[in-house]
């Protein structure tokens, strides 16, 4: 089995080439607090979305109603064709969710843990051995795949719960900041692993404090503020719109969110670091 295998997502749909993640109207409130208010937005099958915001925007209490941990006050999420709200089952079998903490189940080795989570998705036997096999000795986890997660450290945690996303080859991979815990090794394969499964059909929505790994990965970003999204598109796309001309990331960022000032800042220290 290849690498290209593990990473692929396989599970065919009708909807090939078209929306895999549509939300619309999407609002949580906490009590008199709106944390996200009237998200619309459409991901096409095939690529990585980026989702982006500075802390408090709302980005991970979306990250959470995408893969249906929490179900928004108002409107419609839409997986693989499937309504969250009204075929939850199916709409999160389409999906691999990455949080940005790993919970685990640590009186359970590595590899008892692949099989329980393939076994919630109803997929067993040789298969499963596999896939969870490949997927420890991509992770170098292989020596302690016997071992109880107890006594594994938190970069170790992180890649069997990438491991978990994987097992059950879904269409859409959801990710709250990916590269945290991991060592430059196995953050350069889950990159490639990314990229991998988009070429391969599947999708990804991606958020992401770190915007040089938004830059380098993702076909089109979305930055939200104050739970609303302000900027949605490609870099090209982004940089029209901010009127940035040849602008990195990082400087679109801080113009559309109000933070010119931190911009100047930045440019100052590199002027004085450069000079």
């Amino acid at each position: 089995m290849t690498d290209a295998t593990i990473a692929r997502g396989e599970g065919t749909s009708p909807d090939a080439g078209g929306v895999m993640l549509r939300l619309r109207g999407v609002t949580k409130r906490y009590g008199g607090f709106t944390a996200v208010s009237n998200l619309d937005l459409d991901v096409p099958r095939g690529e990585i979305f980026g989702f982006l915001g500075p802390n408090g925007a709302g980005k991970t209490t979306t990250i959470r109603m995408v893969a249906g941990v929490l179900r928004p006050s108002e409107g419609t999420i839409v997986v693989g064709g499937d309504d969250m709200a009204e075929r939850p089952e199916l709409a999160k079998s389409h999906i691999g969710y990455i949080p940005d903490r790993p919970y685990l189940y640590e009186k359970l080795s590595g590899k008892e843990f692949l099989r329980f989570v393939g076994g919630l998705w109803g997929k067993d036997g040789d298969e499963i051995e596999v896939r969870a096999n490949r997927l420890l000795e991509l992770f170098k986890l292989t020596p302690w795949k016997d071992e109880l997660i107890e006594s594994y450290s938190h970069g170790m945690r992180q890649k069997v719960l990438i491991s978990s996303a994987l097992i059950h080859q879904p269409r859409v991979i959801v990710v709250d900041e990916p590269m945290v815990g991991l060592d430059p090794r196995s953050a350069r394969l889950l990159k490639d692993l990314l990229r991998t499964y988009v070429r391969g059909g599947g999708t990804v929505f991606l958020s992401t404090h770190t915007l040089e790994v938004a830059e380098a990965l993702c076909d089109r970003i979305a930055i939200l503020s104050d739970g609303e999204i302000i900027a949605e598109g490609s870099m090209e796309e982004l940089r029209d719109l901010a009127h940035a001309g040849g602008a990195h990331l990082e400087e679109i960022f801080l113009k559309v969110t109000g933070g010119e000032e931190m911009a100047d800042v930045i440019e100052s220290l590199r002027e004085a670091i450069e000079g």
